[in-house]
């Protein structure tokens, strides 16, 4: 009995922790290329340096959010205000936020996007912003944009 209940105890801390690690990309080209190759949208977080840690501290850094994340989206991290990022990718970043419309930081927008011809389209599917409700209440918000005939 002890035994299975150390084993539990170590899988459940082993699980927390990939919660808290979850892999973002931040180049979107990479981030697309895996989307593509998986058939998963992208879900992108437009996001910048002191802003309030709702989103993160709720969702984003919980075992809920990890496990859904792994298997419906590729997730990409956009910092506007990443000072370590190239002027071109900063370029590419404000490009892409006006593109999905995001006013207010953090958004998450989720998408598509194909690159034919060094040309790239994006498939927008949704965005939403921070709203308080917890984890499964913006996860069954984000599986409405991502799958909206079983809603």
């Amino acid at each position: 009995m002890m035994k299975k209940l150390l084993v539990s105890l170590f899988f459940l801390g082993f699980i927390s922790t990939q919660a808290q690690n979850l892999i973002w990309k931040t180049n979107i080209n990479d981030a697309i290329e895996i989307s593509n190759q998986s058939k998963k949208p992208m879900l992108i977080m437009f996001t910048a340096n002191n802003l309030a840690d709702n989103l993160q501290n709720e969702i984003m850094k919980t075992l809920d959010f990890a496990l859904w994340s792994r298997d419906n989206v590729i997730l990409v991290k956009l910092d506007l205000s990443d000072s370590q990022a190239s002027d071109s990718d900063k370029e590419q970043n404000l490009k892409l936020k006006n593109a999905f419309g995001v006013q207010d930081l953090p958004e998450i927008c989720f998408a598509n996007a194909v690159i034919r011809k060094n040309k790239t389209t994006f498939q927008a599917l949704g965005k939403m912003a921070y709203k308080s409700g917890g984890v499964k209440a913006w996860i069954t918000e984000s599986n409405a944009i991502l799958h909206p005939s079983d809603f």
